[in-house]
């Protein structure tokens, strides 16, 4: 969702966690400099009478500390916890090196359940804009796990994969991805 009043993010919103919901009914208060009135009425009466919709409209954002991303190579982890995002004051996005915590992972796999490891973001759920006008966006964070010379330590890599990683110079993860979105 995207406020042109000048209307900063920050100011509409209470805490990171709100819903969408939220978000309208503060930046009408904000638009309107009135809280007195009843929102309800005017924002969306199915917001307050279905929260599970609400959460749907959630603000999608970068990839940043204590971020929790599913690892889609065969290196033995399952999911990761982001620790720093190497590159961008905000945090990581798609084709940005990350440096992550293995919270899961399987029994005889390269990588063991705490280990601190390098990856490669491949799915982000944060839109990403592309040079021919469309946007690309996927429904989960997932990353390939690299070592820190940047390449793959697993052998295969599973689901989609953006074209964006050529740019990003990490040709290998390509060339091992089953699909190129």
């Amino acid at each position: 969702m995207e406020l042109y009043w000048g209307v900063t993010m920050s100011a509409l919103l209470g805490s990171k966690r709100s819903s969408g919901c939220s978000l309208i009914r503060n930046a009408t208060k904000l638009i309107m400099g009135t809280s007195s009135m009843n929102l309800r009425s005017i924002v969306s009466p199915s917001c307050e009478s279905n929260s599970a919709s609400c959460q749907l409209q959630q603000a999608r954002t970068f990839i940043q500390m204590r971020t929790n991303l599913k690892v889609v190579d065969n290196s033995g982890a399952k999911r990761v916890m982001c620790i720093q995002a190497l590159k961008g004051r905000k945090g990581a996005r798609l084709g940005d090196t990350i440096i992550a915590s293995v919270k899961e992972a399987q029994p005889r796999g390269k990588v063991k359940k705490g280990d601190v490891v390098y990856g490669v973001v491949v799915r982000a759920a944060m839109q990403r804009g592309r040079c021919d006008g469309s946007e690309i966006r996927f429904d989960d964070n997932a990353v390939v796990l690299v070592n820190k010379q940047g390449e793959p330590i697993g052998t295969r890599v599973f689901g989609p994969v953006p074209h964006e990683l050529r740019q990003k110079k990490h040709l290998k993860i390509l060339t091992l991805a089953e699909h190129i979105a």
